[in-house]
């Protein structure tokens, strides 16, 4: 086939989907005039064992068949097995002891990254080629690398020194520095025994002190001897006096605080809450609530008790004649937060079986400005009062005149948007703002920023000649809001509760707005049915307690002490 021209073979040897082994077989040749053909020879199934011997005999086989002489082959391509290219046993090397190749023969396997495969023809009775000797000549880029690594390594120890250098020539400007900040310490040292410095000026020196601790940090980590060490250490102490000085400066200052926080509700106080009130309501005279009932009245919403967030009560104002015996229910009927309904019942009779009821919608959709949000409400005369949406304003909604009117509750940073709701045990979602009614009138309860996330009491008045609603008075309680589960307001004082277990909670902390006095040792038992209390509020036109938890309707009656705060 290839009589008179130069060959090389590619042989691989693999198994088929039957799992018989095939070896394949290829031949390229050049001819006299140097035309090169390629061309696939056979596939020849290896149906016993594949060792070297059976390919080579399989090889040897398939070229006396087709007629090629071996003495004409320059190469042989495989894939590196030990079977092809063994020194003893491979068909490579039984391929030059059969044919005596003395001058050797090429080989390429895919193991082998430094081969090449190279072709040649013949010339006087030997095989001519040439190689590419460039893959084993002096790897002058690599060198040329680790020669530029080499000099900057060296720039960077240049640098260090240096970096040594400055730093040695500025410890003595650091240590005069320090010599200076302790000689301007010690007048505060006395203005402090005399109780005469300034907040400012000893915050000053503090941050001063802290660029010079940074200072001497960096100097240590580069130097780190004893006299940097010495340096560090003394800075260190030096800055912990500073910050005593300012802890106790602090503790002062919240005494102050609290001495104004006393006197500020003190004259919120003396504004325009009548001294008589608690004359005209004699069981106010009486002090604090020393007892509260188990439920007299227990009922489930009758939207359903899958409605767990929401408020109801009768209606709280006295002098209301129209709503004067007037039940109602204001469920959060989206995601237990939000709700623009209220049901009204005529009687009690109507209510308990939740019949002959009245619906007034005050809000177009659950994301509308006038939509309540968050378990608030209260019914006092001819109007629903609630935390409107996502803002720190109490919404006024007029049942008769279907509009609703708004006032900004005071204070830095007033919570809303579940920012700063009842919790203790669970949060109940966006309870942020909490409307209440008593003998005195409409309140808000709240947090502020301001105030730390403490609770908040704004008095609330409805000015019918101008329609307006306005806040009229503030205090500021010790209580942090999260720390209760509910709150409420009766004669004029804040009581919070706090949860107990799942059927109990307690009314545990009292806040009177007349005195500006607390009373945090209270323990007054308050019976539920479930866990969660979303509402509480009072009414003072029967003294009842109406608790919504988490869709139970629970009335409680509330019993007062002769003791004042």
């Amino acid at each position: 086939m290839y009589d008179e021209g130069i060959e090389d073979f590619a042989i691989d040897e693999d198994t088929d989907i039957t799992d018989v082994a095939q070896l394949a077989i290829f031949i390229c040749g050049v001819d006299d005039t140097l035309t090169v053909t390629e061309e696939f020879v056979e596939l020849v199934p290896m149906t016993d064992t594949t060792t070297a011997a059976d390919i080579f005999t399989a090889l040897v086989s398939m070229l006396d068949r087709v007629g090629v002489d071996w003495s004409h082959t320059v190469s042989l391509a495989t894939d590196g097995a030990p079977s092809m290219i063994g020194k003893k046993a491979g068909v490579f090397d039984s391929l030059l002891r059969e044919k005596d190749h003395s001058y050797g023969l090429p080989y390429h396997t895919e193991a082998d990254s430094q081969s090449q495969r190279v072709s040649g023809y013949k010339k006087a009775n030997a095989c001519v080629c040439q190689l590419n000797s460039t893959m084993w000549v002096f790897p002058a880029q690599k060198f040329k690398y680790v020669l530029e690594e080499v000099h900057t390594c060296e720039e960077s120890l240049n640098n260090l020194q240096e970096e040594l250098s400055f730093s040695s020539q500025r410890l003595p400007l650091i240590q005069d520095q320090f010599t200076n900040f302790t000689a301007r310490l010690e007048p505060y040292d006395y203005l402090h025994s005399q109780g005469l410095y300034t907040e400012l000026s000893l915050r000053q020196l503090g941050q001063e002190l802290s660029q010079l601790q940074e200072d001497i940090d960096v100097v240590h980590s580069q130097l780190n001897n004893s006299h940097t060490q010495k340096l560090s250490k003394e800075a260190d102490r030096l800055h912990k006096h500073v910050n005593k000085m300012q802890t106790i400066d602090t503790l002062n200052m919240k005494t102050v605080k609290e001495k104004l926080r006393y006197l500020k509700n003190n004259v919120e106080t003396c504004k325009s809450i009548p001294k008589d009130f608690r004359v005209q309501d004699k069981h106010c005279v009486r002090g604090l609530i020393t007892n509260i009932s188990d439920p007299i009245t227990t009922k489930v919403s009758p939207h359903g008790k899958s409605y767990v967030s929401g408020s109801w009560g009768k209606q709280a104002q006295k002098e209301s004649e129209g709503q004067k015996n007037s039940y109602w229910v204001q469920p959060l009927l989206s995601s237990h937060i939000w709700g623009n309904t209220v049901r009204l019942y005529q009687t009690y009779e109507d209510f308990m079986a939740s019949t002959n009821h009245r619906e007034f919608t005050f809000a177009s959709s659950y994301s509308h400005p006038s939509t309540n949000e968050g378990p608030n409400a209260v019914l006092y005369g001819e109007a629903l009062y609630y935390h409107c949406y996502r803002s720190a304003d109490v919404c006024r909604y007029d049942l008769e005149a279907n509009e609703v009117k708004r006032v900004t509750l005071p204070g830095t940073g007033v919570g809303f948007n579940n920012k700063f709701p009842y919790c203790y045990y669970d949060c109940r979602l966006n309870s942020d703002v909490d409307v209440e009614a008593d003998e005195t009138g409409l309140w808000a309860l709240y947090a502020t920023l301001g105030n730390h996330g403490n609770l908040v009491i704004s008095r609330l008045v409805w000015d019918s000649e101008v329609k307006s609603l306005n806040v009229t008075q503030t205090w500021e309680t010790r209580l942090f809001k999260k720390a209760a589960s509910n709150a409420f307001m009766v004669c004029g004082v804040m009581y919070a509760t706090r949860y107990v277990n799942e059927y109990r909670e307690e009314v545990f902390y009292a806040f009177d707005t007349a005195t500006g006095k607390e009373d945090n040792s209270l323990a007054i038992p308050l019976e539920k049915v479930a866990k969660g209390v979303a509402s509480l509020s009072y009414n003072p036109t029967n003294k009842q307690i109406y608790m919504y938890n988490d869709g139970y309707l629970l009335a409680y009656q509330a019993h007062f002490r002769s003791e004042a705060l």
